[in-house]
C-alpha cells in the first residue's frame, strides 16, 4: 500500500547518500526560490494556513491561483505538502481543486498574411512549473517532498 499510497499523492524520496541539510538552510533556500525566475512567489505562511511556507502564483488572465502549503517536519526530514487552486467554473463562478496537475490552455483566432484565419495560443501554463522547482529543491536538499490529500 505504501507504494501506492506514495504514487497517488506525489510523495517523492532524495536519492540515497543525499546528505539532509539543516531546517533553515532548507527553509532560506527556498525562500530564495521565489526570487528566481519561476511563475511564483514563496513567502513565510500566515498563523491560519497551518504552514510554514506557502508558494503562491497567480494567473489573471485564466483567472487562476495556486497555493502551494508547505510544512517542514525535521524529525522526518520531510516537506509536507497540500497544493490547492482556484480555477474558473461554468457552474458557481470558482471552483477549488487540491493535488494533481492540470495544464491550462487558451487560444484565439487571427489572421494570417493571406487573410486566412488560424487559432494561436495566447496561454499555456502547466501547473507542474510550480511544483517542480519546489520539489527539486526539497529533494536536492536531501527532504522527502510528501504530497498530502487532507490539511496537516
Amino acid at each position: 500500500m505504501g507504494r501506492l499510497w506514495d504514487k497517488w499523492t506525489g510523495t517523492k524520496y532524495p536519492d540515497s547518500g543525499v546528505r539532509p541539510l539543516p531546517t533553515m538552510e532548507l527553509r532560506e533556500a527556498l525562500l530564495a526560490l521565489g526570487d528566481r525566475d519561476v511563475p511564483f512567489s514563496v513567502r513565510h505562511a500566515f498563523p491560519k494556513e497551518k504552514a510554514d511556507l506557502v508558494a503562491e502564483c497567480e494567473i489573471p488572465k485564466a483567472q487562476l491561483t495556486l497555493k502551494t502549503r508547505m510544512r517542514l517536519v525535521p524529525a522526518k526530514r520531510e516537506v509536507l505538502v497540500l497544493e490547492e487552486r482556484w480555477e474558473p467554473s461554468h457552474e458557481s463562478g470558482r471552483q477549488y481543486g487540491r493535488g494533481g496537475f492540470k495544464v491550462y490552455r487558451q487560444w484565439e483566432f487571427q489572421r494570417d498574411a493571406d487573410g486566412r484565419r488560424h487559432k494561436v495560443e495566447t496561454l499555456r501554463f502547466d501547473t507542474r512549473d510550480v511544483r517542480g522547482p519546489l520539489r527539486t529543491m526539497v529533494l536536492d536538499a536531501g527532504w522527502t517532498w510528501r504530497g498530502v490529500l487532507f490539511r496537516y
